[in-house]
């Protein structure tokens, strides 16, 4: 059992899952991730490197992987707004890696030492083209943890970018966690020129000569910009995360058979539950996965319900909740940096 806060167990949650390479740029309140793998990396073996931006960071993430290492790097929102070109070509290269995310108050500089959850959608739909993005969301220092070794695993199931979407509460608390020996996904290899896109990942210097391409391409890396080879391209990059929703998704339910649900993610979730456990006939419907958006889920707990979404932005996940379930949902929104109280809560679902 360690004390500590959550950068920190991201960061002991990556070197256990393999993670041997780090690339990043300092930015609160995502700096600790940064620090505890620079002065980590080199007893596991790994490398770290500081870049001299967001751009770079992520660029030197990609190279990594596709030279045989598992990486990860660690910003907050102007940095992710850097990050998002390489993030597209990531996704068109198939490039599995994690992004540790941590949230504060935007637009811009916005409140730097302050939480948010503004940037949901930027994490769905920061970066250029068509895709689909795996996000899941921590709530306590433990999760930090165990859902950056499930990160690793996602993206080395489905070859894709996964973000860990936390916020500076989540990241800068501190409370009790356990190193769990969680189980790993290993890296498939490639052993033949089949298919490297598509298939397991290829490594440079394996004698393949591959063509590595953010352009539309077939299937053996060779550049096609012909309609029917891109829409089958963008097809598979989408189907291989949406036919997978029901093993990516994750949703926790507290009493939900009750009249009202809170529905909330993140250091909302916290006062959410309290105020759960306040109220009566209310149950409370937790956000472990963002993205893909768990629509069934979402809708096997909250249908026929009156739903109240609490989270700091303006009401972004309010409006996934409502297409999902096809009815007005009540939001709670909390802005200026702070999380809300369960009395804020309270005094709305009562």
């Amino acid at each position: 059992m360690r004390f500590d806060m959550g950068n920190i167990a991201c960061a002991q949650g990556a070197l256990y899952a393999g993670c041997n390479f780090f690339a990043g740029y300092p930015i609160t309140p995502a700096s600790e991730v940064s620090q505890f793998m620079s002065e980590e990396m080199a007893q596991h073996g790994g490398y770290f490197l500081q870049m001299e931006d967001e751009i770079a960071s992520l660029g030197a993430c990609v190279g990594a992987v596709w030279a045989g290492a598992k990486a990860m790097t660690a910003t907050s929102g102007p940095g992710f707004s850097l990050m998002t070109e390489n993030l597209s070509y990531a996704i068109m290269t198939e490039t599995p890696l994690v992004i540790a995310y941590l949230q504060r108050g935007g637009p811009s500089t916005g409140q730097a030492t302050l939480p948010g959850q503004q940037d949901v959608y930027q994490v769905r739909y920061g970066a250029h083209g068509d895709y689909e993005i795996i996000a899941l969301c921590p709530w306590s220092v433990q999760e930090m943890y165990d859902m950056t070794v499930r990160a690793f695993n996602l993206s080395e199931i489905y070859r894709v970018p996964v973000i860990l979407l936390s916020d500076a509460v989540v990241g800068h608390m501190r409370e009790k966690y356990e190193l769990t020996r969680l189980p790993l996904i290993a890296r498939k290899r490639l052993t033949d020129r089949v298919n490297p896109f598509g298939g397991p990942l290829p490594r440079f210097g394996e004698g393949f000569n591959l063509q590595v391409t953010g352009s539309a391409h077939r299937d053996d890396g060779v550049r096609d910009y012909s309609p029917m080879i891109h829409s089958q391209t963008l097809r598979r990059l989408i189907d291989k995360i949406l036919d997978h929703r029901d093993d990516i998704c994750e949703v926790e339910a507290f009493d939900t058979h009750k009249d009202k649900i809170i529905v909330s993610y993140g250091a909302s979730a916290r006062p959410s539950y309290g105020a759960c456990k306040e109220l009566e006939n209310t149950g409370f419907l937790r956000l472990k996965t963002l993205w893909p958006f768990p629509d069934e889920l979402v809708c096997e707990h909250c249908s026929g319900k009156e739903v109240y979404v609490v989270e700091m932005n303006q009401g972004k996940i309010a409006r996934e909740v409502e297409r999902a379930i096809h009815k007005k949902v009540f939001p709670i929104c909390i802005n200026g940096g702070a999380v809300p109280f369960v009395s804020d809560i309270v005094k709305v679902v009562i």
